[in-house]
């Protein structure tokens, strides 16, 4: 049997929209037929994403949403209501030594990548229940969830907490028709990182890496969508990774 990647008919909210990987997923769901409500902090900031998917013909709405604030997540209840895929993306890093990272520091990162993520999952799970659509939670993950990496310890902790979070998720919502999944990238080329993975230092870590080469958006594409689509109806409690092998490398 084909694989069938079609997402028509289904509404996705995808959580830090704004940019980079968040606002790269809403393009994918869009182009394969969903509806995508992007959410992040500020409205005005999706607006050209938004207005991206709308050129090309995709349905696009945009709401406010920050994930550390329980009032904004219940603000979002007829949103959730009728809401079929959650891609909980919304994330931020501190990058400093373990010894430079402060409580400050840790708390951002615990509180939107995990407490958020949390927050976020359990009250899009409540209105999937009461839908009696069941429903489909993405979170994304990162490979630091699996291993570790310098000068990232809140970061590769709160990883480490939404990888297990989603097998308990996965667990025990599964009898309401829910299934929850992991993505979790490996280290992906954007924007911000660009000049590094040029750098000296740059490349000696793509040397690390099994395939030889950092991860473009575009590589995260299948995977999405195998989780996004009923083609992964049997799959919940996975977490994928996509990383050119890194998590394979030898020591």
């Amino acid at each position: 049997m084909a694989l069938n990647f079609s997402l028509s008919g289904k509404t996705a909210l995808i959580t830090g929209a704004s940019a980079g990987l968040g606002a790269h997923f809403a393009k994918v769901l869009a182009q394969n037929g969903a509806r995508v409500i992007l959410a992040a902090r500020r409205v005005d900031a999706l607006d050209q994403v938004a207005t991206d998917i709308a050129a090309a013909h995709g349905a696009v709405s945009t709401v406010a949403l920050d994930v550390t604030v329980p009032d904004s997540i219940a603000a979002l209840a007829d949103v959730l209501a009728g809401t079929d895929i959650l891609v909980n993306n919304a994330g931020v890093v501190r990058e400093k030594p373990v010894l430079d990272q402060t409580e400050a520091d840790w708390d951002a990162v615990i509180d939107t990548n995990l407490k958020g993520m949390f927050l976020m999952a359990q009250a899009a799970a409540r209105a999937m229940k009461e839908s009696g659509r069941g429903g489909n939670i993405i979170n994304v993950a990162s490979i630091l969830g699996f291993r570790q990496g310098g000068a990232l310890l809140p970061y590769a902790v709160s990883k480490a907490g939404v990888i297990q979070m989603t097998k308990q998720l996965a667990l025990e919502l599964a009898r309401f028709g829910i299934r929850v999944n992991a993505l979790a990238p490996g280290y992906v080329k954007t924007d911000l990182n660009r000049d590094f993975w040029e750098s000296d230092a740059g490349k000696t870590m793509i040397k690390r890496i099994p395939q030889r080469r950092i991860g473009e958006f575009p590589d995260l594409d299948g995977p999405l969508l195998l989780l996004a689509s009923d083609s992964s109806a049997y799959m919940t409690g996975s977490a994928i990774t996509v990383d050119g092998g890194h998590l394979v490398s030898s020591l």
